[in-house]
């Protein structure tokens, strides 16, 4: 029900990044024999891109503190998105720095900084959106405790696959080759480790679609409670085709 922390510096810190982020392309190419003065400028760039990024990982985190939290499945993906996304984009400042990134370039550190971000913070926000529609798009409930299992068990295995690859690239190993040398060998075996688990937590979510056709609880209309005041949660689950016979009015409030 609390509105978002800072919703001005977060619409501001979302155009931002968007700019920025036309402008820092070259940070994946310090290796080709740039100038130094335009490495210099597109270290900058990239560095300042971290500052807007920051402003919105510490109003989602404002926005949680002191609040009544309920750990359910949409939320613990929520904060594993976070979590995920902010390793990312730490390593993602390591990375922009072009003295250091001409010894991490296209090695396993710069595969494990992308994981992050992309892999694992993307999909992450994707299951947190997944689950949080669930009902509204199916009309039916899916199982909870399956849910949160799911969470845990992908949590775990992504952070056993991609974390050790960070030590990898320290170590030197490179992308894009078959086979490594045995001086790599353990970290590889722990990622391993962790994609195995990870296709567990993968086959407990198609375990929660086949429960949840089969067993096709009724969903309500708004199972969030009065938080949710967007449009969707006044109408039944599935909605109607043919929603509203006129356009409904949009009060403004604290949350919109």
């Amino acid at each position: 029900k609390k509105p978002v922390f800072g919703y001005l510096a977060m619409a501001y810190a979302m155009v931002a990044i968007g700019f920025v982020g036309f402008v820092v392309w070259a940070h994946h190419m310090y290796t080709v024999g740039m100038s130094i003065n335009l490495r210099a400028y597109f270290v900058a760039a990239t560095m300042i891109i971290a500052v807007p990024t920051g402003v919105k990982i510490f109003s989602w985190i404002a926005t949680m503190w002191g609040g009544s939290i309920s750990f359910k499945t949409p939320m613990l993906w929520a904060i594993g998105f976070i979590f995920l996304f902010t390793v990312g984009g730490v390593t993602g400042v390591v990375l922009s720095n072009a003295g250091i990134d001409y010894s991490l370039h296209d090695t396993y550190y710069v595969v494990a900084h992308f994981h992050y971000v992309l892999s694992l913070g993307a999909v992450f926000a994707i299951f947190a959106g997944f689950f949080y529609w669930f009902e509204k798009m199916w009309g039916v409930k899916y199982n909870e405790f399956l849910g949160c299992l799911q969470f845990w068990i992908m949590f775990i295995g992504v952070n056993l696959i991609f974390f050790p690859q960070h030590f990898l690239g320290l170590q030197g190993m490179p992308r894009r080759y078959v086979d490594y040398p045995d001086a790599f060998a353990q970290w590889n075996y722990v990622s391993t480790v962790g994609y195995m688990i990870t296709v567990v937590g993968v086959a407990v979510f198609l375990v929660i679609l086949i429960e949840a056709a089969i067993r096709r609880r009724k969903a309500e209309a708004n199972p969030w409670g009065e938080g949710a005041t967007t449009l969707e949660w006044t109408l039944s689950s599935p909605p109607p085709f043919h929603q509203f016979s006129e356009p409904p009015v949009i009060k403004a409030d604290d949350h919109h």
